[in-house]
């Protein structure tokens, strides 16, 4: 054989093999987030009028280029690292899409970020951040992107590739604190149980909006500790969790969990992985020197009591040994603390996720 024919050849093969890795690699087509600022990759930095934004300094400061990229943490977020359990890029943010150029020109076959630092399940969660994309917004500008894949696959195209893409749902959170950051007058309107069965339904209704529009695979991930966030810490004299913002997010996860176990019997083809994020949070926070870490009340960007005082700011301290803390600010996981609630959603066993974690989800 001539030997540059033979070199040609080989060449050939590794680039050939280098490309069936990378798709062996690959899980899931595509990766749809939903959600508030535990996922927020960037939406909000093309919301003039929103306070939530984490698009300076110190956010972003272990990140790839130690530059704030709108990620309310020291570095990467747990929609980062899910994408990197799928073999996926990072989903990006919706609106940069947009932004960057006109609807027909953008690209969502990877998947993309619909994600809104201070979004809740209802609208109106973001009123003391002025503006976010509350979930109803984002299943609307996913109904836009599923428009645009039928335009672009086919319609049995489309519904082949969503049906094996992840739909992950982080959101609740807000709406929770919310509730407990409201005066009397508000709260004594709605009772706590009222107040979670009602996002339990709100968000029923939304997760059939997406089913409809061709999800069939829900990564549901549940409110975490809430109160034992430094924000809540720093309002008990004791620097303890708020066992009350922590027990109706317990009641949340509980409706959560029937109404995903409703939608398996009244929707077709459907299938779920839940997260109990509660639990895992509880065994860092309990006990953090199994996982590594020194620090559980304390932010480690932020200001006054606890780091808790204001949020991490340009002007804030933040600490050296981020690894250490479970908390980046004053609501907020480190880097650390989300690579390893993410370990736990993939991986996760039967204590954690149910039915099944997000690797047999994704693998049914």
């Amino acid at each position: 054989m001539d030997h540059g024919l033979g070199l040609l050849l080989s060449c050939f093969f590794i680039v050939f093999s280098s490309l069936f890795i990378f798709s062996e690699a690959q899980l899931a087509p595509a990766l749809f987030m939903f959600g508030d600022s535990l996922v927020d990759v960037g939406n909000n930095n093309h919301l003039k009028l929103s306070l939530a934004k984490a698009d300076f300094p110190h956010n972003g400061v272990d990140f790839p280029g130690k530059k704030p990229t709108g990620r309310f943490c020291n570095g990467k977020n747990a929609a980062d690292f899910l994408a990197e359990k799928l073999g996926l890029p990072s989903a990006p943010p919706y609106l940069s899409l947009i932004s960057k150029s006109n609807l027909s020109n953008a690209s969502f076959v990877a998947g993309v970020s619909f994600a809104s630092g201070g979004a809740g399940i209802f609208d109106g969660t973001d009123a003391l951040y002025k503006q976010s994309l509350p979930l109803k917004k984002q299943v609307d500008y996913y109904a836009t992107v599923y428009e645009r894949l039928v335009q672009q696959l086919g319609s049995a195209g489309a519904q082949e590739h969503l049906s094996k893409s992840v739909f992950a749902v982080v959101i609740g959170s807000n709406d929770i604190l919310g509730y407990y950051g409201s005066d009397s007058s508000t709260r004594n309107k709605t009772t706590p149980q009222q107040f979670v069965d009602s996002m339990a339904a709100t968000l029923k209704e939304q997760l059939k909006r997406m089913y409809n529009l061709g999800a069939r695979k829900f990564a549901m991930v549940g409110v975490g500790a809430v109160g034992c966030c430094p924000s809540q810490r720093n309002k008990n004299s004791t620097e303890e969790c708020s066992e009350e913002a922590n027990y109706w997010s317990v009641k949340y996860n509980e409706r959560l969990k029937s109404l995903l176990q409703e939608l398996i019997s009244e929707l077709k083809g459907m299938s779920y992985s839940y997260f109990d994020t509660y639990s895992v949070m509880l065994n860092l926070i309990q006990k953090p020197a199994a996982y590594g870490f020194k620090e559980v009340k304390a932010a480690c960007c932020g200001l006054g009591n606890l780091n808790a005082d204001f949020p991490c700011l340009p002007i804030s301290t933040y600490c050296s040994n981020r690894k250490d803390h479970v908390f980046w600010d004053l609501y907020h996981p480190t880097e650390a603390a989300a690579s390893i609630v993410v370990q736990n959603i993939f991986n996760g066993t039967q204590e954690y996720t149910f039915p099944m974690n997000l690797r047999q989800l994704v693998a049914a």
